[in-house]
């Protein structure tokens, strides 16, 4: 079984792995993998509506005694080991004030605590207060923090505001976040002042790479993600890379994921030296179709697509704003297998909850 992976990280399983993209000039290794957990959206599922009615309070539902708590699954945006702004998914107690619990837990020393996979830490200063208001009509969250806040390390500032606009921004009608400290408007962060303006988003970015792209008026930010691994846990990373302008962004994130992760991160990835593109992405009510020559294929083989190629290319694709669902073809055959050895016979949509493994 033929992996791509980068040289010098250890893992536990017996799998042939090569590092992708010959912009990383790296030697080839024989390394091992576990394919991260990962749940994709069903079609019409979403996050359940009462959720979103009382997404900005406070209150809680009355359980009754003894009674078993019911849970739901969360992202939280932590840093890894590396530095990097990574999600991880917990089962979370149900609670209508849903903004505000997901912000306690990005505390440390709080809730989060008995949850952190190895290598993973909480973002806010301990003994942060949150409060969250939500205005609906600008579909913005508005994360309130008492004077703790100020306290963090200035070096991860905008890790804890990437931290705070990804984890709010995985629900569906918040767009973008705005920070407060003890009810004042902050248009800065309080330490380094990074910019926050009216409002951070998304399209802000994530772990931004180091830029080859001198132009920058003449750029743009594309998040794109693979992998990273530690010690048995492997997961995906978002990053942001600027490339040059281009009439087909589609076409140039899968070009960029094809590429490979930077030479100067411990990110890797599971496509093949050799994987391209056949002819280019086409486009219709959601849906992108991307042909590729037989390289994409690394699994049974090499007759069947692994499940990191891809989630790698489901999760970047669906970054793009429009982007639903990707179909995936060889030599323009739409029938191709999965590792499983099932037909992968429908487009793919984005997951609701992405590195869902237990730890």
């Amino acid at each position: 079984m033929s992996k791509l992976f980068k040289t010098g990280v250890p893992l536990l399983l017996f799998l042939t792995l090569i590092i992708s993209g010959c912009s990383l000039g790296s030697n080839d290794a024989m390394q091992e993998m576990d394919a991260p957990q990962i749940n994709y959206v069903d079609e019409g599922e979403a996050l359940e509506e009462e959720e979103f009615e009382t997404i900005g309070t406070e209150e809680e539902p009355v359980e009754e005694q003894d009674a078993p708590m019911e849970t739901v699954k969360r992202e939280l945006y932590l840093i890894d080991q590396n530095g990097m702004v990574v999600s991880q998914t917990f089962d979370l107690p149900r609670t209508q004030g849903v903004l505000k619990q997901s912000l306690e837990y990005l505390v440390d020393g709080g809730p989060v605590s008995n949850l952190l996979p190895n290598g993973f830490k909480a973002v806010l200063p301990a003994g942060t207060e949150v409060d969250v208001h939500f205005k609906e009509e600008e579909r913005t969250a508005i994360a309130d923090f008492s004077e703790d806040f100020k306290t963090y390390n200035p070096e991860q500032e905008l890790q804890i505001l990437q931290s705070i606009t990804w984890t709010l921004t995985q629900f569906e009608n918040v767009d973008k976040v705005q920070i407060r400290i003890n009810g004042y408007d902050q248009e800065t962060m309080p330490v380094n002042n990074t910019p926050i303006g009216e409002g951070y988003s998304r399209t802000n970015g994530i772990n931004f790479e180091q830029s080859e792209v001198a132009d920058v008026v003449n750029s743009k930010g594309v998040t794109l993600y693979f992998l990273a691994q530690n010690g048995d846990n492997t997961y995906y990373v978002p990053v942001t890379r600027r490339v040059k302008n281009s009439d087909d962004l589609i076409q140039e994130v899968v070009n960029q994921l094809l590429a490979g992760p930077s030479i100067y991160s411990n990110l890797l990835t599971d496509i093949r030296n050799g994987a391209e593109l056949l002819d280019s992405p086409r486009y219709e009510n959601g849906v992108v179709t991307v042909n590729f020559n037989e390289a994409i294929l690394n699994q049974m083989e090499n007759t069947a697509i692994s499940d990191e190629v891809l989630n790698l290319l489901v999760l970047s694709l669906t970054e793009q704003p429009g982007v639903e669902k990707v179909a995936i073809e060889v030599n323009g055959e739409a029938k191709v297998l999965k590792a499983s050895g099932e037909p992968l016979s429908e487009p793919v949509g984005r997951p609701i909850n992405v590195n869902t493994g237990k730890f």
